[in-house]
C-alpha cells in the first residue's frame, strides 16, 4: 500500500488512518486511442466547445435591464446633471491620452532593446563550447556518520552531462539505496553522501561531457573517526553536533510490511525498512504503531523497535484480539510517513473436533468492591455447530489457578461476576460451548482491582489560600450518624433471560461504620418479600439475580446495614420480567441478517465485498464475512474478529478462482442469520491503466537515430498492454517531445531525426483498454553517436522463468547490434543484490539464449547481466536485470507427463498456482515458442493447460517449458527423455489396445487332501467376463475330477484338480475376454517343477489320511529347563483316553518316571545331566485303534550342538565368580553353575592366553562346577585367570586375579595340604580281608587274616576287648613279610566271644579296625550278630564263618573333593592309641587271604572314627547312568 507524506501543520488533531476500505476510486474504462492527446490539448478543446455552446446570433436586452416609467424619468434627470461636466471630462481625457502615448513610446523603445539583446544572447548560445567548471569541487574532511555534500557548477554548449566517480568507479545510487543522492538544480550539480564512514575516504571526481569535449573536477574527501571509535583521531577534537529533533529527519520508507496471516498461539513481526538522513544512532526516528486507529504501547504482548534503518512491531503471543489494520506512522521533516496493512489471525486447532473458536476482546466494566461486569465478543462459527453458551473464569493477579464463575453456560456475551474480595486484583477469560465441546480459552483480560467506585466520589478537596489542599470525606460532614439511610434509585440495569442485574445509589447519610446491603424480592403485587443474599455480605451497589422464574414479574427492595442496625427499605423497584409476554429476549436478541452482498474485483488475490446494513441493527458489534469456492461445500472465515464497517477486502484468495461470499451481523446475543450469497466472482485485478515501463536501454545508434528497448510494466492493470508511447528530450532541456503518434506494439523502437553528438533522455508510457498509464522514469542520458565497434552490442529483455528455491532459468534476446560478425555465444554474469562483484556462470559461451542457473541460496536475491560474443571478442554487457529472489511462488506445481486413460494420448500438463482472465499459457520447446505445430496440440481449461503429442517419436524429445502470462512468473519445465517416452508409449499402446490387467498370473497351490488349485487374479472383472482353461492344447471344462469357477468381486479365476497324478503334467493356459479387453496367462508344469508339485500333493494326501487318527500337531523338538534338564517335547491332536504314547531311543523303549498324558495335548521326555552319552535317535509313537503316528528326533551333529549351546546359555548366565580352592596337588580355580558338562564350549585363559589341559594345568569339572587345577604352582602361574563359556551367540566370562597376597596365601595352603596328603598316603592301614562281624560255632577254629600296608612297614597289634592279645597255643598272632597279619584262635569257646581289633601304625599314622566275634554252641540257633557284643559260640568249620559279615555303610561323599584335615587331630607316627580309628583308603581292596565262597569282600569304607581325611575322593567326572 503506498504511503503518503502530509505536512505536520496540515494534519488534524484527531488520529485518522485511511484504510483500503475507507475509500473507493472511481475507475472509468475508456477505449484505447491510437493517438495520444496531452492534458493541455484536452483542456483547450473543452474550452472551445464551451465557447461554441455559449455563442448567440444577436444581443437582446435582458428583462432585468428594461426600465419602468418612473425609472425612465429618473434616468433622464440624472443624465441632465451629468452632461454639464462632459466638457471637463473630455479635456481630462485628452490630457491623459497624451501622457499615455508618451509612455507607450517609451515601452516600445525598451521592448526593442530587449529583443535585440535576446537575439544577441541566442547568437552567443549557438556558439559551440566545450564543458568548463565555473565552480570546481573542494576537498572536505568530516567526522564519521555525518553527511557531506560535494557540488560544482559547469557550463558549456550544448549543456554538458555530469557523471560522478569515486576512485575512478562510477557512483551508482541504486547500488546502495539511501547512501548517495545526485542532484542537478539550476546548473548546480551535487553529490550528497548521507552518512559517511571511513571507507568513504577517496578521491571523488565530476566528469562533464558534451559533443565538444570533456572536463573533470576532482576533490579528496577524508572521513575521520573520533578517539575511542576504533581509529586514531587525527584532529584531536570531537566536533560539537547541533541537537537534532527526530521530527527534523528526512525519512523514506523502503520495504514495507504486507498483508500478513497468523494463527493463535504463534508470533509475527511487521517491519518496514527506511532511509534516515542524517542517520544518528542517538536520535532514532519517532515511530508510532496503530491497530484500528488505536495507538499501541509496548507491553508483554506488543514489542516495538526503531533503529538501524528498521521499524519493527513484534506480536509474540498472537490472539484473535490482534487482528486488524496496522499502521506505522513516522514523523519526518515534511510531516509524517505512513504505511498500513491488515493482519489476519485465524483460530488455533480446536480442543475437540467441531468445538468453536475462542471468544475475544474480554473486558471488565462497572468495577465495584465485590462485583464486576465482564463482556466479550463472540467467535465466528462457519462449519461448526452453533454456540450454546459461555463459561467465564477468573484468576487472581499473580496466580495461575483459574476458577469457573458460572455453573451453567451464559447465552449472552456479558456476565456479572460477584463474590470478589475487596482490594484484590483479577484477570478474566471466556470459553465458548457448543454441542461438540468447549473452545480454547480467550486471551485473559487486563487486570482489574475490586474497589468501591463510589469511595472517590465521597471525597472533597478544599484549597486554603491557594496553597494547601485539605481532603475530607462526606462522612465528616454528616455528623455523628450510626444507622445508615436507605438506598435510592433501585432499578434493573441489565435484563437478560439468564439473569437480572440490580443497581442502586448508596445511602446518604451512610454512617461511618462499614456498610453492606440486603436485597429482598417478591412477585409483583403479592407483597411476600423474600431475602435473596442470605449468606453473602454485599458491599457493592450492584447484584446479579439468577433464580427468577420465567413468566413472572418481580419487584425488589434494598436495605443498608452496618454494625449499628439496618435502614428502612428502599422504594420498591418497578416490575421486572426476564422475558416479554411472547417469550422473547428483552431486549430482543440477535440482529436481522445483512442485506445484499456485492463482491467486486480488487487485486489478483483479493476481492472487495460490500453489503447493506441490517434493517434491525440492535447494538451491532460488527460483522463476520465467510467465503466459499464455487462448487465447494465448505465455507471458510474471511475475518476472525468482528469488523465494524459494511465493506471489507478479503485477502489471501487463489488467483483466477471463483468465490461467493455471505455476511453475518454480530451483537452480544450472538450471530444473525446468514445473508444471501453474493454473485460468483473470479479473483482478478480491477481494471486500471498499466504501471510504468522500466529498464530503458540503448541497443544501437547510427549517429542520427537510437534504437531503444524497455521492459513491460510490472502491473498490466487487468487487461493486456496493447501500445507504447515514447517521449524524448535533450539532456539539457526541459521540454518533452512525442516520438510516435501511432502506437508501438513491440518493446523495441528506433527514434530517428536525432542530432549526432547530442545527449537525449527518453521515457515510455504503456496503454491498455483502460487508457494510457503513467510514464516511466527518464532514462539515463544517451549519446547519439554511430557505433562502429567490432564487438556486439548488449543483449536485452532479460527475463526469468522457473524460479525455484535453488535454481532458475534466465532468458534474453539477441543484441540488436551484432558488430563485425555474427554473434557466436553468450556469457551470463551473476551477483547478489547490492553487490558489484559479478561472477561468470558459464566457462564457455552458450550458443542458445537461455541458461539454467543452479546452486542458489534459498531466499537470497540476485541480479544478472549478459554479454554477447562474436569472433572479435566480448561485447558490452546488458543492462543489469531486475533483482530476483530464489524462492518459488506459493503453491507452485511442476509439469506432469502422463497418458490419457481414455484415449491413450501422451501429454504434458501444468496446473497454474495463479491465473487471471487475460492469462495465456505459452508453451516452448528448448525455450523456443512452439506456436502452430502439427506435432502437438495445446488445450487450456481454467487453471490447467495440456500439450498433447500427435504421433510422439524421438523427434519430440527435448525440454518443454510453459509460461503463464500476466502472473508473477508462473512457469515450469519438463525434459522428455527417451526412457520416459518409451514407457509412456507402452502405456499408450496398452490403453489403445486394452488388455485385462492381472494382479497375479496363472499359478498353482497345493491344498489339503492333495487337491491342486490353478488360479490367477485380474485387477478388475466385469460380470460379462468369459474365459476358458486349456491343458496341453485341449480345453477342459468343469466336471468330474476338476471344478472351474470365478469371483467378479476379487477378480479370481480358478480350477481345482481333485486327484493330481502324473497324467496332469503339461502346459496350463487361461484365456480371458472382458469386453474389448483380453489377455491370457500360461503355466508350464513339467520336469522337476511338476515332480515337486506331485510330491507335495501326495504328501498332503498322506497328511490328510494321517490326521484322521491320532497324530502329532507338532513334531518332536527340544527345550531346556531352568536346571539345564533337556526336554524332548511334542504336541498331539485327535487323541482319546485309550491312545498309547511310547518313547524309544535307538529302538529301545524308554519308560519315564511320569507316564505321558496324551489328553493334555503335550508330552515331554526329560533328559537330566545331558552329555554325549545321550546322543542317538529318539522316537515318539502315538497309536490307537484308528491308526499310528511317529515322530523322530536325531540328537547328533548340529542338533547336539544346538542343545549344548542352549544349556551353555542357561549355565553361563548362572555361573558364579571364580573361587579359589587349594588341594594337595596344587591350586584349583572353581566356577559353580547350574550344570556343567565337558561338551560345553569352555575356555580357560591365563593372561589372555588359552590354557590346554596338561600335567601342569589340569582341566575338569563335575555336574555342579568347572575347575582348573595348577599342579605344583610356581611364580610363573601368577596372573589373571578367566573362564569363557560360549553358547554360540554370547560368551559368559568370569575372572580371578591370582597374584599378590591371594597367591601367597594359596601357595602356603597348598604346601600344607601336600604334606598332609603325603602323610595320609604312607601311614599304616588295613587294606582288606577283615569282616565287621563273625559268628562261629563252638570248637571251630577262627582265623582273622588281613593285608596291611605302610611305608615304612607298620607295627601290628591285636586287641580283645581293648586288651592286647598275646600269641600262645590257643591264640596265635603272626605277621608275615610285613604284609599279612593273622590272628588264629583254635577251638573257640564262648569265652572267645568279644570285640577284637587290630592296630596298624607307623611314623605317619595308623588305623584301628574292629571285629565282633560271637561263638554259639552246637544245636543253638545262630544268634543275630550285634556289633561290639560277644555271642554264644557254636561249632562251625574252621575255614568257613557261620554268618555273612555285615559291612558298614560307606560315608556319603562330601561335596568338597579334598577337605583339609586338622594337624592337631593327626596322631604322631610313633604314638599308639588304645582306641585307634582310621578311614579306609581309596587304594583298591584285595581279596581276603582266607578264601571263602560265601564271604564277600568287605566294603572299602568302614566306620571311621579317626579325624584323618577320608580315603575316597569324588571323581572329577560325574558317573554315567
Amino acid at each position: 500500500m503506498p504511503y503518503k507524506v502530509t505536512p505536520w501543520y496540515r494534519r488534524k488533531r484527531g488520529t485518522q488512518v485511511k484504510t483500503d476500505y475507507a475509500c473507493q476510486h472511481t475507475r472509468s474504462v475508456v477505449k484505447h486511442r491510437t493517438e495520444r492527446k496531452s492534458s493541455c490539448k484536452s483542456v483547450s478543446q473543452v474550452q472551445a466547445q464551451a465557447t461554441e455552446a455559449m455563442a448567440e446570433p444577436a444581443y437582446t436586452i435582458p428583462e432585468f435591464r428594461q426600465r419602468t416609467t418612473e425609472g425612465t424619468e429618473e434616468y433622464q434627470r440624472v443624465a441632465t446633471n451629468v452632461s454639464k461636466g462632459l466638457s471637463v471630462i473630455q479635456e481630462e481625457i485628452h490630457r491623459m491620452r497624451m501622457v499615455t502615448k508618451a509612455q507607450v513610446d517609451s515601452l516600445a523603445i525598451q521592448r526593442e532593446v530587449k529583443e535585440r539583446m535576446t537575439k544577441r544572447t541566442d547568437w552567443l548560445d549557438e556558439i559551440p563550447k566545450m564543458p568548463d567548471f565555473v565552480l570546481a569541487l573542494r576537498p572536505h574532511t568530516v567526522w564519521e556518520k555525518t553527511p557531506i555534500k560535494l557540488f560544482c557548477t559547469v557550463q558549456g554548449n550544448p549543456r554538458p552531462v555530469v557523471k560522478w566517480y569515486k576512485g575512478g568507479v562510477p557512483v551508482d545510487p541504486l547500488s546502495a539505496p539511501g547512501k548517495y543522492k545526485i542532484e542537478n538544480k539550476y546548473g548546480v550539480h551535487s553529490l550528497i553522501i548521507s552518512r559517511c564512514v571511513v571507507s568513504d575516504t577517496a578521491e571523488y571526481s565530476a566528469v562533464a561531457t558534451n559533443p565538444h569535449g570533456t572536463a573533470t573536477s576532482m576533490a579528496t574527501v577524508t572521513v575521520k573517526r573520533p578517539a575511542g571509535g576504533g581509529e586514531l583521531c587525527h584532529l584531536g577534537l570531537v566536533p560539537h553536533l547541533t541537537e537534532i529533533h527526530p521530527s527534523k529527519l528526512e525519512i523514506s520508507l523502503l520495504d514495507r510490511f504486507s498483508i500478513s496471516f497468523g494463527q493463535e498461539g504463534g508470533a509475527i513481526s511487521l517491519m518496514c525498512t527506511m532511509v534516515v538522513v542524517p542517520d544518528l544512532p542517538n536520535v532514532p526516528p519517532i515511530a508510532q504503531w496503530y491497530r484500528d486507529d488505536k495507538l499501541l504501547k509496548p507491553s508483554q504482548l506488543v514489542e516495538m523497535f526503531v533503529g538501524g534503518g528498521v521499524a519493527r512491531l513484534t506480536l509474540p503471543h498472537l490472539a484473535k484480539d490482534d487482528e486488524g489494520l496496522y499502521t506505522l506512522r513516522i514523523f519526518t521533516k515534511d510531516g509524517t510517513a505512513e504505511h498500513s496493512a491488515y493482519l489476519f489471525v485465524s483460530d488455533a486447532a480446536p480442543s475437540a473436533p467441531g468445538a468453536p473458536g475462542a471468544p475475544m476482546s474480554v473486558k471488565a466494566y462497572d468495577v465495584n468492591a465485590d462485583y464486576v461486569l465482564v463482556a466479550w465478543k463472540p467467535p465466528n462459527t462457519v462449519n461448526e455447530a452453533a454456540i450454546t453458551g459461555y463459561f467465564v473464569d477468573r484468576c487472581e493477579a499473580g496466580g495461575d489457578t483459574w476458577v469457573q464463575c458460572n455453573d451453567a453456560p451464559v447465552k449472552v456475551c456479558k456476565y456479572p461476576v460477584h463474590g470478589l474480595s475487596v482490594g484484590h486484583s483479577y484477570h478474566f477469560r471466556v470459553r465458548a460451548v457448543n454441542s461438540a465441546g468447549i473452545s480454547r480459552p480467550s486471551r485473559k483480560s487486563d487486570k482489574v482491582t475490586a474497589l468501591d467506585a463510589a469511595e472517590n466520589e465521597r471525597l472533597q478537596v478544599i484549597k486554603i489560600e491557594g496553597k494547601y489542599d485539605i481532603v475530607i470525606k462526606d462522612d465528616d460532614l454528616e455528623g455523628y450518624v450510626t444507622i445508615p439511610g436507605e438506598p435510592t434509585d433501585l432499578h434493573a440495569s441489565e435484563v437478560f433471560k439468564s439473569y437480572v442485574v440490580l443497581s442502586w445509589k448508596p445511602p446518604s447519610p451512610r454512617g461511618r461504620a462499614p456498610l453492606w446491603y440486603v436485597i429482598e424480592k417478591c412477585i409483583a403485587g403479592t407483597g411476600a418479600w423474600q431475602r435473596i443474599n442470605t449468606a453473602v455480605k454485599l458491599h457493592s451497589p450492584r447484584y446479579p439475580v439468577f433464580d427468577l422464574q420465567d413468566g413472572h414479574k418481580y419487584q425488589f427492595r434494598v436495605y443498608s446495614v452496618n454494625m449499628y442496625g439496618s435502614s428502612e427499605a428502599s422504594a420498591p423497584s418497578g416490575p421486572v420480567q426476564k422475558v416479554d409476554e411472547d417469550g422473547a429476549e428483552v431486549p430482543i436478541g440477535v440482529p436481522s441478517a445483512p442485506g445484499q452482498v456485492v463482491a467486486t474485483r480488487n487485486t489478483k488475490s483479493s476481492v472487495f465485498v460490500q453489503w447493506e446494513a441490517p434493517k434491525v441493527p440492535k447494538n451491532l458489534i460488527g460483522y463476520y464475512i465467510d467465503g466459499r469456492v464455487v462448487g465447494a461445500k465448505e465455507w471458510f472465515p474471511c475475518n476472525h474478529k468482528p469488523f465494524r464497517h459494511n465493506r471489507f477486502v478479503v485477502h489471501g484468495l487463489t488467483p483466477g478462482e471463483s468465490y461467493v461470499f455471505r455476511v453475518q451481523a454480530v451483537n452480544i446475543f450472538g450471530l444473525s442469520d446468514e445473508s444471501q450469497e453474493s454473485s460468483p466472482i473470479a479473483v482478478e485485478p480491477a481494471l486500471a491503466t498499466p504501471s510504468a515501463p522500466f529498464g530503458i536501454t540503448m541497443l544501437s545508434s547510427d549517429g542520427s537515430s537510437i534504437t531503444l528497448a524497455w521492459k513491460s510494466p510490472k502491473h498490466c492493470g487487468g487487461s493486456k498492454v496493447s501500445a507504447y508511447y515514447i517521449d524524448r528530450r535533450d539532456a539539457d532541456g526541459l521540454v518533452w517531445k512525442e516520438v510516435n503518434l501511432e502506437a508501438v506494439t513491440e518493446r523495441v523502437c528506433t527514434v530517428d531525426n536525432l542530432t549526432e553528438g547530442n545527449f537525449y533522455e527518453f521515457k515510455v508510457q504503456a496503454a491498455n483498454m483502460a487508457g494510457v498509464g503513467v510514464p516511466s522514469v527518464p532514462s539515463a542520458p544517451m549519446k547519439c553517436e554511430a557505433w562502429n565497434m567490432e564487438e556486439p552490442g548488449p543483449a536485452y529483455d532479460l527475463s526469468f522463468s522457473e524460479v525455484r528455491s535453488h535454481s532458475l532459468v534466465i532468458l534474453w534476446k539477441a543484441p540488436f547490434y551484432t558488430g563485425a560478425s555474427a554473434v557466436t555465444g553468450y556469457f551470463v554474469d551473476m551477483a547478489k543484490k547490492g553487490s558489484s562483484e559479478f561472477t561468470t556462470l558459464n566457462e564457455e559461451a552458450v550458443s542458445h539464449r537461455y541458461l539454467q542457473v543452479s546452486g542458489l541460496e534459498e531466499g537470497e536475491t540476485y541480479v544478472f547481466r549478459v554479454r554477447a560474443v562474436n569472433t572479435k571478442g566480448v561485447g558490452k554487457a546488458s543492462q543489469v536485470s531486475e533483482p530476483v529472489c530464489a524462492r518459488a511462488l506459493p503453491g507452485t506445481k511442476e509439469i506432469e507427463a502422463g497418458v490419457d486413460e481414455e484415449t491413450g494420448d501422451i501429454f504434458l500438463s501444468l496446473e497454474a498456482c495463479e491465473i487471471c482472465e487475460e492469462s495465456k499459457f505459452v508453451w516452448s520447446k528448448n525455450y523456443k515458442p512452439i506456436g502452430d505445430c502439427p506435432r502437438v496440440s495445446v488445450t487450456s481449461k481454467g487453471r490447467t493447460s495440456r500439450l498433447t503429442f500427435t504421433n510422439p517419436d524421438k523427434d519430440d524429445l527435448g525440454k518443454y517449458s510453459v509460461v503463464v502470462t500476466d502472473t508473477d512468473g508462473v512457469s515450469a519445465s519438463h525434459t522428455l527423455t527417451e526412457d520416459a517416452l518409451n514407457t509412456m508409449l507402452e502405456l499408450s499402446h496398452a490403453i489403445r489396445h486394452p488388455v485385462v490387467p492381472l494382479k497375479h498370473g496363472l499359478n498353482y497351490e497345493i491344498l489339503e487332501k492333495g487337491h491342486v488349485r490353478f488360479w490367477l487374479q485380474a485387477v478388475k472383472l466385469s460380470p460379462s467376463v468369459s474365459y476358458r482353461f486349456i491343458v496341453n492344447d485341449k480345453e477342459v471344462t468343469s466336471g468330474e475330477g476338476q471344478k472351474i469357477s470365478h469371483d467378479v468381486a476379487t477378480g479370481v479365476i480358478q480350477m481345482t484338480v481333485d486327484l493330481f497324478t502324473r497324467a496332469n503334467e503339461g502346459t496350463y493356459t487361461v484365456q480371458i475376454h472382458d469386453g474389448k479387453a483380453k489377455t491370457q496367462s500360461s503355466l508350464v508344469l513339467v520336469g522337476d517343477v511338476f515332480k515337486a508339485a506331485l510330491k507335495e500333493a501326495e504328501f498332503q494326501r498322506k497328511e490328510h489320511i494321517r490326521k484322521q487318527g491320532p497324530h502329532f500337531s507338532e513334531y518332536l523338538y527340544f527345550t531346556i529347563a531352568d536346571d539345564c534338564t533337556v526336554m524332548l517335547a511334542c504336541k498331539v491332536a485327535n487323541v482319546q483316553k485309550d491312545t498309547a504314547f511310547r518313547w524309544y531311543k535307538e529302538e529301545d523303549e524308554i519308560v519315564p518316571e511320569t507316564p505321558p498324558n496324551v489328553m493334555s495335548g503335550a508330552c515331554a521326555l526329560p533328559i537330566p545331566l545331558f552329555s554325549r552319552k545321550d546322543q542317538g535317535v529318539y522316537k515318539a509313537v502315538l497309536s490307537d485303534n484308528r491308526g499310528k503316528d511317529t515322530s523322530t528326533f536325531d540328537i547328533s551333529g548340529q542338533a547336539f550342538d544346538d542343545i549344548i549351546n542352549a544349556i551353555a546359555q542357561i549355565a553361563g548366565a548362572s555361573a558364579s565368580e571364580l573361587v579359589l580352592q587349594c588341594t594337595p596337588e596344587g591350586i584349583r580355580l572353581q566356577c559353580y553353575m547350574s550344570y556343567y558338562t565337558e561338551e560345553m564350549k569352555t575356555v580357560w585363559k591365563h593372561k589372555e592366553s588359552k590354557i590346554a589341559s596338561s600335567e601342569k594345568m589340569r582341566i575338569g569339572g563335575t555336574a555342579e562346577m568347572a575347575w582348573m587345577q595348577i599342579c605344583d604352582p610356581t611364580d610363573k602361574e601368577k596372573g589373571n585367570y578367566s573362564i569363557e563359556i560360549s553358547d554360540g551367540v554370547k560368551t559368559h566370562t568370569r575372572t580371578f586375579d591370582l597374584s599378590g597376597q591371594a597367591y601367597t596365601d594359596a601357595y602356603e595352603e597348598y604346601l600344607r595340604l601336600k604334606a598332609a596328603a603325603f602323610a595320609e598316603k604312607n601311614r599304616g592301614r588295613v587294606v582288606g580281608g577283615l569282616p565287621d562281624v563273625v559268628t562261629i560255632m563252638e570248637e571251630k577254629s577262627l582265623s582273622l587274616t588281613c593285608t596291611v600296608w605302610g611305608e615304612p612297614t607298620p607295627e601290628v597289634t591285636w586287641f580283645k576287648n581293648e586288651q592286647e592279645v598275646a600269641s600262645n597255643e590257643h591264640t596265635k598272632v603272626t605277621f608275615d613279610g610285613g604284609k599279612f597279619a593273622s590272628l588264629v584262635i583254635n577251638k573257640v569257646t564262648p569265652d572267645d566271644s568279644g570285640k577284637y581289633s587290630i592296630n596298624v601304625r607307623n611314623k605317619y599314622g595308623g588305623e584301628f579296625v574292629e571285629i565282633t566275634v560271637s561263638v554259639y554252641r552246637h544245636g543253638e540257633q545262630i544268634p543275630e550278630p550285634k556289633l561290639g557284643q560277644a555271642k554264644t559260640p557254636t561249632a562251625t568249620p574252621a575255614a568257613t564263618p557261620a554268618a555273612t559279615p555285615v559291612p558298614k555303610s560307606p560315608a556319603p561323599p562330601s561335596k568338597t573333593p579334598t577337605p583339609t584335615p586338622s594337624k592337631s587331630q593327626t596322631p604322631a607316627p610313633s604314638m599308639k592309641s588304645p582306641t585307634p580309628a582310621s578311614t579306609p583308603s581309596s587304594t583298591p581292596v584285595p581279596k581276603s587271604p582266607t578264601p571263602s565262597q560265601r564271604s564277600p569282600t568287605p566294603a572299602s569304607s568302614r566306620g571311621a572314627k579317626s579325624p584323618t581325611p577320608t580315603r575316597s575322593i569324588k571323581s572329577p567326572t560325574p558317573p554315567r547312568k
